[in-house]
């Protein structure tokens, strides 16, 4: 029989940063969380990050024992998400020994015990499958599961990690496999903003989005939510619920809906772990080759009678600095710019005219923030700018476009 659709009771799952499981303290708040979902009526399954910055800390350890007489090799990345992946098993097993401290039956699962499966790529993995068979039986027995998230076992039966933000990408995955009612990303921040409210005074907390809203911040550099998360619950329908840990006063919902096609800016975002190369002379087919060798990805590629440009993101690279490197010595031919960061705004229709792109232009200029390259798509306009006219390009980006339109 098949657990998903025997239950009389609503699944919900539960996602946790690192900051809200930080230390013992902020794990037993958690579990008092998580006790009070099951005492409600629900089977619940947790995912759980590391804590605070342990996976930092790990890649500085890997770094480190790289090193021989002064000089430092990469680390395989095989070898990296055997050590980082040990990060969330160590949280999960707290809060499940809290949960059962409080009298209510756990059990924590790593990301392959769980039945997720991904490609087999190291450090970036992607999931293709979720085999939640071991997960729904001890739904069915009464105990809360906790699962380690930003993990999952490939196809080869080796040990991956599903890049930064990937805990969000196992809640949602799991979600979808178990047919939840809902999925509940908790974070330190109390769902999703206009723009960073540490950079934008008047940022405005948003109550609701869509998906592909979400999606588009979150590939722009928003940080509440990762890009694979909201591509996974847009696929599948999944409402997603972004609340702080500690504070229930408010919350944003994303779910599903149509788009107004009025250009509307709804936020403004950026992300500073990004390279951007210019070159001329060179191929669309020879520039990819060359990304390939460097073992790098890309985003807003634009090639035209041999001159390109690309934005390479740095999130899920274990050393920026031997991407940058690989990067040029594959590409001769380009200039990559570092110390650049891109700022984006995201909303509906903005392509609809050209009055965005020029309120949007007009505000880089009142920002002293000439772009190096400039991207714009119906739902997204970037630039790429110089980090240190980064945050006066955001508060002038966001005063033009999101609080005058509001």
């Amino acid at each position: 029989m098949n657990d998903t659709q025997s239950r009389t009771r609503p699944v919900i799952v539960q996602k946790y940063g690192g900051s809200s499981v930080a230390d013992v303290a902020k794990i037993g708040k958690v579990a008092d969380r998580v006790v009070a979902a099951k005492k409600s009526g629900a089977d619940v399954v947790v995912v759980v990050s590391a804590m605070g910055k342990t996976t930092d800390q790990l890649l500085a350890l890997a770094h480190s024992a790289s090193e021989v007489d002064g000089i430092r090799s990469e680390p395989a990345r095989r070898e990296l998400d055997m050590l980082v992946s040990t990060g969330e098993r160590v949280s999960m097993s707290l809060l499940s020994i809290a949960i059962q401290a409080r009298g209510v039956p756990s059990l924590s699962f790593t990301g392959s015990q769980s039945g997720i499966l991904t490609n087999d790529r190291h450090f970036d993995a992607r999931i293709i499958e979720v085999r939640p068979h071991r997960i729904e039986d001890e739904l069915h027995r009464g105990n809360v599961v906790i699962v380690a998230g930003y993990q999952g076992m490939s196809y080869r039966r080796d040990i991956t990690t599903l890049g930064r933000g990937g805990s969000d990408t196992t809640a949602v995955a799991l979600a979808a496999a178990l047919r939840a009612d809902r999925c509940e990303i908790y974070s330190d921040v109390d769902g999703v903003y206009s723009a960073d409210p540490r950079v934008v005074e008047d940022a405005k907390h948003l109550p609701e989005l869509d998906h592909e809203m979400l999606e588009e911040m979150a590939e722009a550099g928003a940080k509440v939510i990762c890009a694979q998360a909201v591509e996974w619950a847009k696929r599948r329908g999944i409402t997603i619920i972004a609340r702080s840990t500690f504070d229930d006063r408010r919350e944003t919902v994303v779910r599903s809906a149509g788009h107004d096609d009025a250009p509307r800016a709804r936020a403004v975002s950026s992300e500073a772990k990004v390279l951007f190369a210019t070159w001329d002379g060179l191929s669309l087919g020879d520039a990819v080759a060359a990304m390939e060798r460097a073992n790098v990805g890309y985003k807003d590629l634009l090639v035209r009678d041999g001159a390109g440009q690309v934005l390479v993101p740095l999130l899920n690279v274990p050393s920026p600095e031997t991407a940058s490197r690989a990067l040029a010595s594959a590409l001769p031919q380009a200039i990559v710019h570092s110390g650049v960061t891109t700022v984006s705004a995201v909303g509906d229709g903005l392509a609809v005219t050209a009055e965005p792109l020029a309120k949007f232009h007009a505000a880089l200029v009142r920002a002293s923030a000439p772009p190096l390259g400039v991207f714009a798509g119906p739902l997204r306009i970037t630039a790429v700018v110089s980090s240190e006219r980064a945050e006066a390009a955001q508060r002038e980006i966001h005063a033009a476009l999101v609080t005058a339109s509001a």
